[in-house]
């Protein structure tokens, strides 16, 4: 499987340098929240100045970055069912399950290179985290690109159409989005959206990422992050590699 996945790794990653519209779509809107949100928040409570504000703010871009970046795949997915390719590749010689796992890889190295990017961008702007904490929400952003392009795959196999994809996706995404605390902690939310954010996972990402931007590592939202963000990816790596194996028959 292994032999596999690298062949389909390096593969999709030639495809994707090819026509790489994906990953600047996908960094977009998180860049342009950096350079012009963020600095409205200096002189808020969030933060004393720039550099505090960035520490907040940053992290919740990332998670941002890890929803738009890898989120959207399986639409790529659709349009390999529709022509074919996807079902002669599941009935091939080739492992099933290297199939997903080397799309997945793909878009979670493209989620951690985007990350460094807007990292650096934050850096230029003033924000000093704590490096090891930056070290460690890289993983974690790597584990919630996982959870999020095999929950896009798992749709994709499903539904087989962008419209009832794109119309879930919409339906969920801006709850999802604001009940995650990116622009704003949930803290300063009032007490049903508070409760609400709990059952969010992206919010315990946000919530680990500032931790560890902090150098706070003993927040418990750290490990509830890597725990909950690990099982979850566990569960749509299992469903979407289940549903290429149907695919084939």
């Amino acid at each position: 499987m292994l032999k596999h996945t690298s062949l389909f790794l390096a593969y999709e990653l030639r495809s994707t340098f090819k026509n790489p519209i994906w990953p600047l779509f996908g960094i977009v809107q998180p860049v342009l929240y950096l350079l012009m949100f963020a600095p409205l928040l200096a002189n808020t409570g969030v933060g004393g100045g720039q550099a505090e504000a960035l520490l907040v703010f940053a992290p919740g871009m990332l998670v941002m970055l890890a929803l738009f970046s890898t989120l959207f795949v399986g639409f790529a997915m659709i349009a390999d069912i529709r022509g074919g390719v996807l079902e002669r590749l599941a009935v091939s010689p080739a492992n099933r399950a290297a199939i997903i796992l080397g799309r997945t890889v793909r878009d979670s190295l493209l989620l951690v290179a985007q990350a460094v990017v807007l990292l650096v961008l934050a850096l230029a702007m003033g924000m000093r985290p704590n490096p090891i904490g930056v070290a460690v929400t890289l993983v974690l952003m790597a584990m919630t690109g996982v959870l999020a392009s095999t929950l896009s795959y798992g749709m994709a196999l499903a539904l087989r159409e962008e419209n009832a994809m794109s119309q879930i996706m919409q339906f969920f995404i801006l709850p999802l989005m604001l009940l995650t605390g990116v622009l704003l902690p949930i803290s300063l939310a009032p007490a049903w959206m508070r409760a609400a954010a709990q059952v969010n996972p992206l919010y315990h990402a946000v919530e680990a990422a500032r931790a560890l931007f902090a150098g706070d590592f003993a927040d418990p939202s750290i490990v509830i992050a890597f725990a909950v963000i690990g099982a979850l990816a566990a569960v749509t790596v299992r469903w979407s590699i289940a549903s290429i194996r149907r695919l084939a028959g």
